[in-house]
């Protein structure tokens, strides 16, 4: 068929649908499910490198995130006022999520240590994490603005707890600083084979951000991304001649539409799906990675060998180029509304190892300083009991560990009150740490803006949330 017409006798949707078989999924989705978008936007989205605002600590970001709020007092804060005064009443007023299953004071079962020459006092349910207490940052004095999961979920994702629609933190890098290489993508979701976290892909949307800025989630365990392969009777020339024939309609359909970004976002894509056929595969192949390696994630063992090799995974796409990668898990495991102690011994014994690894890991191959690992989930606990053996949600106080990325080494930031309810010391704001992670990357959270509904938003809305960088985390 020759190039240069204007008028389809086959649709893009209909030839998108018979070729299917032939595209990667993560152009598909897009082609056909934004096919009705039609809101042009101000600027060309467009994944090429970028300057930063400023010199920056890091390039690259993984964030190990702990869906439904991690015990901090269980964990990383040591409060031995809990101990003291078990099984006694709160004496103070709490704002607490389950009003009806309230309790009293619930002392930590486990025992805690200064580890590493810092000196950093960590649970006996992390002794992998206690190896690289010399190598992080500890910050234990976290706030948010919710109890509620998903309103948690959306704020230390997005910044805003009621919009579900705004652009995570992970497509704000992309939008600021690009990707280095064209042939994958730049923000990757390793989701849990187990299913979606709570609040689903809102995790890792673009919001009113271009649909380029999107995570796009790949599967630890055989083919990262479904239909990315051709089937095996299409020839290596008829699938360019099906990738040159699209290429055709979508570039005559532009030009029908001009400065439309979403439909660009769309051709970008789809682009990138046929580049990746040849560059995913060999980055997420683990065959070659050495026994030392494989045993250090813990993929030699049951409990570890799923997260372990996730965590791997991500150490492969920031060492090949991939700007930000964030691991998840299904559901919310976290959340220890019941069997607290239980659950926890649980959990530490499937991640501690591997997200320690990671650290590790980077470190030896010297990646440890251009990237950030952030440990975090999006609130804490109560220091009193729910049903007698769990604990209810906390948003005043929680913790969370960064690695990498110019953040200070073997540091504890912050403190909270002597049950570990509330942030008294040194506080953190969610928005505080946005800011901070942006100035990371060399962006200035201020700077970095879109246009959305008749102004200039920001991932911090700074002029509503005050937001600030916090330099004392910083070397």
């Amino acid at each position: 068929m020759a190039s240069g017409f204007s008028d389809f006798s086959l649709t893009r949707r209909a030839f998108l649908t018979r070729q299917a078989g032939s595209l990667g999924s993560l152009a598909l989705a897009h082609l056909l499910s934004q096919e009705g978008a039609t809101a042009p936007r101000r600027e060309t989205a467009s994944l090429d490198p970028k300057r930063p605002h400023h010199r920056p600590r890091a390039k690259a970001v993984i964030c190990l995130f702990q869906h439904g709020g991690p015990s901090q007092m269980d964990l990383f804060d040591p409060k031995p006022e809990l101990t003291k005064h078990q099984g006694k009443p709160y004496p103070g007023s709490l704002e607490i999520h389950f009003n009806a299953q309230k309790g009293n004071l619930l002392a930590s079962p486990f025992k805690f240590q200064p580890r590493g020459q810092s000196g950093m006092v960590l649970s006996e349910l992390l002794p992998h994490t206690a190896r690289i207490a010399d190598d992080i940052t500890l910050v234990r004095s976290m706030v948010t603005q919710s109890v509620d999961h998903e309103a948690a979920l959306y704020m230390i994702h997005s910044g805003k707890t009621l919009a579900s629609g705004r652009p995570s933190l992970g497509s704000w890098v992309l939008y600021g600083l690009g990707s280095p290489r064209q042939d994958l993508p730049a923000y990757v979701v390793l989701s849990d084979p187990g299913g979606l976290p709570i609040a689903g892909v809102s995790n890792w949307t673009a919001g009113f951000l271009p649909a380029l800025y999107q995570g796009t989630p790949f599967r630890a365990e055989g083919t990262p991304v479904a239909n990315l392969q051709p089937p095996n009777d299409v020839s290596a020339p008829a699938r360019r001649e099906q990738l040159r024939f699209l290429k055709e309609l979508n570039e005559a359909h532009l030009r029908r539409h001009p400065d439309h970004s979403e439909l660009q976002a769309r051709l970008r894509n789809y682009e990138l799906a046929a580049r990746m056929q040849t560059a995913a595969p060999a980055i997420l192949d683990l065959s070659g990675e050495s026994a030392a390696t494989r045993r250090l994630y813990g993929l030699d063992q049951k409990e570890t060998a799923e997260y372990g090799r996730r965590c791997l995974l991500a150490r492969r796409l920031v060492e090949h180029g991939v700007r930000f990668v964030q691991i998840f898990l299904s559901g919310q495991p976290w959340d220890t509304h019941a069997k607290n102690a239980e659950r926890l011994r649980s959990l530490c014994a499937r991640m501690d190892q591997p997200s320690a690894a990671l650290v590790l890991d980077l470190k030896q191959r010297g990646l440890l300083d251009s990237t950030i690992v952030l440990w975090t989930g999006e609130f804490g606990r109560l220091p009193i009991s729910q049903g007698g053996d769990g604990r209810d949600h906390n948003r005043h106080g929680f913790s969370l560990w960064l690695a990498g990325g110019g953040f200070k080494k073997g540091y504890t930031h912050g403190a909270t009150d002597d049950f570990g309810y509330r942030a008294v010391r040194d506080v953190v704001r969610v928005p505080d740490l946005h800011a901070t992670l942006l100035h990371a990357l060399g962006l200035d959270h201020e700077r970095l803006t879109y246009p959305h509904e008749g102004r200039e938003d920001s991932l911090t809305d700074a002029n509503v949330s005050d937001a600030q960088v916090r330099h004392d985390l910083f070397v």
